[in-house]
């Protein structure tokens, strides 16, 4: 496995960046057959217990509160949802290293400050260019690949690239007990897809052997893309056409889905208005946010930094009803890849 060279343990945090073939299915080790506990990396009180109700009510053709199947649509946040946003975004990691790469066979295409200091490593002076800066980072990139090489290159990056902190390949920090979430859903007749600011073609390069998720089921923030008539492909342009963060999740739901799902999940204040949006409909539903809690085994973080920040979701969680998971209460295991 090769490290990543972008980052070490020590580097800051980074400010969120909106950023616009599979790998080895074994990198990514979805569960097997079901057993008898459908969330058996969730303690059995708390949260657990929630969930569980909520799927029943939902289910049981008795219940006042039943959801026919045609409208059981769960939708999660990916970075810091369903696998790790620490230190930085894992998209914007792999951007890194595309660019030194690129750097190292085309010096000119370091145009700005901020592109000759993220080609030189240095966090600090891409910071400096802030959110407009590290876009140009992946534009420059991503630009000029077809979407099958770029979501190639991804899964490959993923699967075979370390994390600085657990060692592990950046494909293995999904989380275990989500994962379980995810398949228990879809066996009581759910469909889930995922909603996130990163970009889309990223996502959709791992979703289905990471989650069981098919690419046509992820919604994420896109770059312009042309049609390459010669190489009969399609071409990344650069820029960004559609971020999907914030106010925008609700919107790229309705573009996408049509109808609005009945449960949600994220982890941050960039997903409170998916929430929002979600639970403000009629009949039953389900807001959750995942609390990072555990700085021994994972992360701690929530009203401090530049990435996850949850302050608007921590002070109205209870008040909205919505379920607040606590990653060290209510988790026994964190990553799908091991401790």
């Amino acid at each position: 496995m090769r490290p990543n060279a972008s980052v070490s343990a020590q580097t800051p945090a980074l400010i969120p960046a909106l950023i616009p073939a599979c790998v080895l299915a074994a990198a990514f080790a979805l569960p097997g057959a079901a057993s008898a506990d459908p969330l058996p990396s969730w303690r059995d009180d708390g949260a657990q217990a929630r969930i569980e109700a909520f799927v029943e009510a939902v289910t049981d053709p008795a219940s006042e509160d039943y959801v026919t199947p045609a409208r059981r649509i769960a939708v999660f946040d990916n970075d810091g949802t369903l696998w790790s946003e620490q230190p930085a975004y894992f998209q914007l990691l792999f951007a890194l290293d595309v660019l030194k790469t690129k750097a190292e066979a085309d010096p000119s295409i370091l145009t700005s400050d901020v592109l000759k200091a993220a080609a030189a490593g240095d966090m600090e002076g891409m910071m400096a260019g802030g959110v407009k800066g590290l876009l140009e980072v992946v534009d420059v990139s991503h630009a000029g690949m077809s979407v099958e090489a770029f979501q190639a290159d991804a899964a490959a990056w993923l699967a075979e690239t370390a994390h600085p902190t657990s060692d592990l390949p950046y494909a293995a920090m999904t989380y275990q007990p989500m994962i379980e979430l995810l398949s228990y859903l879809r066996d009581e007749g759910f469909s889930t897809w995922i909603v996130s600011g990163g970009g889309v073609h990223f996502i959709r390069a791992v979703a289905q052997d990471a989650y069981g998720i098919p690419p046509w089921q992820v919604i994420g923030s896109r770059g312009n893309l042309s049609y390459d008539a010669e190489g009969k492909a399609l071409m990344k342009d650069g820029g960004v056409s559609l971020v999907d963060d914030k106010e925008g999740k609700p919107v790229g739901i309705d573009q996408q889905i049509g109808v609005r799902p009945i449960l949600a999940a994220g982890n941050s204040d960039g997903d409170f208005a998916m929430l929002d949006y979600v639970t403000a409909g009629d009949g039953p539903s389900l807001g959750l946010l995942v609390h990072h809690t555990d700085g021994a085994r994972e992360f701690a973080y929530d009203r401090e930094g530049h990435i996850g920040v949850l302050n608007q979701g921590l002070d109205e969680a209870e008040g909205r009803g919505w379920l607040l998971v606590d990653m060290k209460a209510d988790w026994t295991r964190i990553w799908t890849g091991g401790e």
